[in-house]
């Protein structure tokens, strides 16, 4: 989004099933996809210049409730999303990786802006070259610092992926290597 229109309101359309009088029948998968999708409880971790456009983003101009994500939660047990905003020093990955680590399943990543994606113009000792070092990253929301439309699209970006994702995968050899591929248990 190039121009400064603030996104649509969307809807949530039912999921593809077989409907007759009084009834309708579809896959647990899709049902839980949808309330996935539309009831993520983001825990920010912000940092420098990349949190204040995410409060912008949680103003009333952009309003991140519409979305689903209207409760910001401040404690790793009760969040499903972790947004990670601005430079990630070298010394607090581990604190990241136990926030990472404390969330309930199922949990997304979203790294926002170009400090948290890959330490940006940091290029030093001390800073940590993207937190897909530590943790597995979903999505990317590029920029230095990214605007609100731009975190308002890496979120539904987050949405599509939570609403697509099978309530297995979790479970999968796959998704199991990945995580040890980062040493989590």
């Amino acid at each position: 989004m190039s121009d400064n229109r603030v996104p649509e309101i969307k809807t949530v359309a039912a999921p593809e099933g077989i409907e007759g009088a009084g009834f309708f029948a579809t896959s647990l998968d899709k049902v839980v996809g949808i309330a996935r999708a539309n009831s993520l409880w983001p825990l920010p971790f912000a940092t420098s210049c990349c949190g204040i456009e995410f409060m912008a983003t949680m103003g009333a101009h952009y309003d991140i409730s519409r979305f689903g994500s209207e409760r910001p939660s401040f404690s790793p047990r009760q969040a499903d999303l972790l947004m990670v905003m601005g430079t990630i020093a070298k010394k607090m990955a581990p604190i990241v990786k136990q926030v990472y680590e404390q969330m309930a399943e199922p949990r997304w990543v979203l790294a926002m802006g170009a400090c948290a994606s890959s330490g940006g113009i940091f290029d030093t000792y001390s800073v940590l070259q993207g937190i897909d070092r530590i943790i597995p990253v979903d999505v990317y929301v590029p920029g230095c610092p990214p605007r609100p439309e731009q975190v308002l699209e890496g979120l539904m970006r987050v949405q599509e992926l939570a609403k697509n994702e099978s309530i297995r995968r979790r479970n999968a050899p796959e998704y199991q290597a990945l995580l040890a591929s980062y040493n989590i248990k």
